[in-house]
């Protein structure tokens, strides 16, 4: 699985790297530590996660328009199929805590899975990670570029939560499976 964001520490609480929260945290709960990949510009951890299956998790250090390039290397080292993929990622069209499983289908505007689908097609899984649109005219790419906001934080929080629960929850029960357990009415 792949946390998209940008690299270094001016981006690493802002909304665009959620994707990247997540893996850290499911890096955590499965006591994984990552490493600078040799072949891939990448931080990677192998691990088990929630007792299932060996599991790589992996940062890009790109920026995030160039996630194409590490993804497709790693998944060439690790001789993984896209459909063995998954991509956490922000999305501007989920409002703020709300998470939703998808796979295939185009980029919908974000261009870390822009490159991603240029470089190995759209068949990736993907773990949709809301952040909620920008107020006013705020413009959507300075937006996900910040913090979130002092009143946002827990909501934030819990969405980190929520992001790795839904990525165990397709490693322990499957993607459709997940995906209809999430996506069903309260």
């Amino acid at each position: 699985m792949v946390g998209l964001g940008n690299p270094g520490p001016d981006y690493a609480r802002t909304r665009h790297n959620i994707g990247q929260l997540v893996v850290a945290e499911l890096e955590r709960r499965a006591g994984a530590t990552a490493k600078r990949h040799g072949k891939a510009e990448a931080l990677v951890a192998e691990s088990r996660v929630v007792g299932g299956p060996k599991v790589v998790t992996a940062f890009p250090l790109s920026y995030m328009n160039r996630s194409g390039g590490p993804v497709a290397k790693l998944m060439d080292y690790y001789g993984v199929d896209a459909e063995h993929v998954i991509v956490l990622h922000d999305e501007l069209d989920l409002p703020l805590g709300q998470v939703r499983l998808k796979q295939g289908g185009g980029h919908g505007g974000h261009n870390g899975m822009r490159d991603i689908i240029a470089a190995r097609g759209p068949e990736v899984l993907r773990v949709r990670l809301g952040i909620g649109r920008p107020p006013g005219r705020q413009d959507p790419a300075d937006f996900v570029l910040k913090p979130f906001a002092k009143g946002e934080q827990a909501e934030a929080e819990l969405l980190v939560q929520l992001g790795a629960d839904a990525v165990e929850r397709v490693i322990a029960e499957g993607f459709l499976a997940a995906q209809q357990r999430l996506h069903a009415p309260s």
